[in-house]
């Protein structure tokens, strides 16, 4: 992925893997700042429950404000690739 671009975010590094995807840091190139995104891996993208649970987790977090979490910026798919958009968080 790294290299790539998903609609207007352009992949420049890996940064971490978990059971729903992976987090990739990313620039979005209309608004010019990083962002993370976590990617629904593609074996998974067939699977209509796991892309309910993954847009679910995306409403959840978006619904809340505090500083321990991050704060969700999109939701989007391009190509079959479903993936979240979120604020980048150093550290």
């Amino acid at each position: 992925m790294v290299g790539e671009s998903l609609l207007h975010y352009r992949i420049t590094e890996k940064i971490g893997e978990g059971g729903m995807g992976a987090v990739y840091r990313a620039t979005d190139t209309h608004l010019d700042r990083p962002v993370a995104i976590k990617l629904l891996p593609a074996d998974r993208t067939a699977d209509a429950d796991r892309v309910l649970r993954f847009v679910q987790e995306a409403k959840a977090a978006s619904a809340l404000r505090h500083p321990n979490i991050v704060v969700i910026h999109d939701i989007a798919s391009d190509r079959g690739r479903h993936f979240i958009v979120m604020e980048l968080v150093e550290g």
